[in-house]
């Protein structure tokens, strides 16, 4: 019977491969990309909280999407005004598929990077108008917020502070509190996006070789 789990186990792991493993391996890549494509990374990630190497892999990986890019900026040079040198942390896997289409097309890899990005203009149009929405109804929970803690005191003064009824709001209003300053601190760590214009990603100029 422990045979048999332990082949179970070692079946498991045949898909399992030590290229594989490396391909999940973190490595750093410089790119030289415009102002407005690392702003558009760093404010999306932050958006979706989630980090800048997993958007990073995201947009990297999608050979299909990359291919047709490739396509579009073949045998292109990129002018080097108005270019920032970045270093990012992506996976191996992410990095190699880039240089092999690079390689492919001949095709700049920051061209790769800089027109990848640009699928995200939906997301950073949808997350605009929900942080609008945020902002609208933080204001409301902190009018709310207020008015909640006014009754506290009036009831405080009313019943005195050791009433149960006001004890109970009490705890109930130091939740929310701190639930309200929650969405204060996301709302001032994600506020990037308001300002954004997504013409900030059409700063990207290319050449094309004879």
């Amino acid at each position: 019977m422990a045979d048999s789990k332990f082949e179970n186990r070692k079946n498991s792991l045949t898909f399992i491969t030590s290229s594989g493993l490396r391909g999940r391996q973190s490595v750093r890549a410089t790119f030289k990309l415009s102002a407005g494509c690392i702003e558009a990374i760093s404010i999306v990630a932050a958006q979706l909280g989630i980090k800048q190497k997993s958007l990073f892999d995201h947009l990297a990986q999608d050979s299909d999407s990359l291919n047709a890019i490739a396509k579009e900026v073949q045998n292109a040079r990129i002018m080097a005004e108005n270019r920032v040198q970045k270093t990012y942390v992506i996976s191996r896997q992410s990095l190699v598929l880039l240089d092999e289409i690079s390689r492919a097309f001949n095709a700049p890899r920051d061209a790769l990077v800089e027109l990848s990005v640009r699928r995200l203009l939906p997301v950073i149009d949808n997350e605009q108008k929900k942080y609008e929405m945020r902002k609208a109804a933080f204001a409301g929970i902190q009018n709310h917020l207020e008015k909640g803690r006014q009754m506290l005191d009036k009831m405080a003064d009313q019943l005195g502070e050791d009433d149960p009824i006001v004890a109970k709001l009490a705890s109930v209003m130091d939740a929310y509190a701190v639930a309200a300053n929650t969405i204060g601190t996301f709302l001032e760590r994600t506020q990037g996006i308001e300002a954004f214009d997504p013409a900030y990603l059409n700063q990207m100029e290319v050449k094309y070789e004879p």
